[in-house]
């Protein structure tokens, strides 16, 4: 399915618009009181927000809810035992995932990118402007940004010996693969490209076994890798993954249902969640 066809300025009000929401969901406001706040017409806003999330305001609100949360992560455990049983990073993987990870040798990863040419890039997506950085073995940085420098300044301290190449252009292809895929065309494999330890790249691993409206938790991670006592080292490696919705980190929520924290905003990590939940519904909805 095509991503919405929204600009930053519009996500920024939606994002705005989920965080007033949430906060205020115990009075159910109505439409009009949600318009107000996001600095729309309520017309305008139900247009803006139906076309960026496929349902009303009112239905993505209830994607949000820790029952809802609750439903999902106890169907969510069921993926993750089979998944574990079948190996997350063998051949037979429950999902036909379009995200194949490789990681770098502990050798590469000391060389902090020495000979390494990243070309990377600033683009619009549904959820706001992200940094793409890409080499020739894969995309090795996805960030959220609202702050354009502090982005490549990020992307400088992660690989501080490799050539970084400003060439918005050639990552506008892959941003155009990862959030606006034609709806006809096949879908095609990415590779990603990770540094990390042993356990951060099982993490990684681990969150692509996780579907497209499925969230699990933190323990329920931890205890899929065989690990039950890690569930906090869990959590660090999680914080320390470089590629945003590629690898699904904000598909992790606490045990209670809470949506709270990720390292690019809680309004985004609602913003996804929401978006890939309705996305899952009208998926599995009976075809007329």
């Amino acid at each position: 399915m095509n991503a919405p066809p929204t600009t930053s300025q519009d996500y920024a009000r939606i994002a705005r618009a989920i965080t007033w929401l949430q906060a205020q969901a115990a009075a159910q406001p109505d439409l009009a009181s949600a318009a107000l706040h996001a600095g729309l017409s309520a017309a305008h806003f139900q247009r803006l927000f139906t076309r960026w999330a496929g349902v009303s305001p009112k239905r993505f609100l209830q994607f949000l809810t820790i029952e809802d949360a609750k439903r999902r992560l106890a169907e969510t455990r069921n993926t993750l035992d089979l998944a574990a049983d079948i190996g997350l990073s063998g051949s037979g993987r429950l999902h036909d995932l379009f995200v194949a990870l490789e990681a770098m040798s502990p050798g590469e990863a000391r060389l902090g990118g020495a000979g390494l040419d990243i070309r990377h890039g600033i683009h619009d997506t549904c959820f706001g402007p992200a940094l793409i950085a890409a080499t020739t073995r894969g995309v090795c940085a996805l960030h959220f940004v609202d702050d354009h420098d502090a982005g490549l300044q990020q992307l400088q301290r992660d690989w501080p010996q490799a050539r970084l190449l400003h060439n918005p252009a050639s990552t506008a292809t892959i941003a155009q693969q990862i959030f606006a895929p034609l709806a006809d065309t096949p879908q095609q494999s990415l590779a990603v490209l990770v540094k990390g330890t042993n356990f951060q790249i099982q993490v990684w691993r681990a969150l692509l076994a996780l579907p497209a409206g499925a969230v699990t938790t933190y323990g329920d991670l931890a205890l899929a890798l065989d690990k039950p006592a890690a569930a906090r080292a869990v959590g660090t490696a999680i914080g320390a993954n470089p590629i945003a919705y590629l690898i699904p980190c904000h598909r992790v929520i606490r045990a209670t249902g809470a949506l709270t924290g990720y390292r690019w905003g809680s309004a985004r990590k609602s913003a996804m969640l929401g978006w890939e939940a309705a996305r899952s519904e009208q998926s599995h909805a009976p075809q007329p």
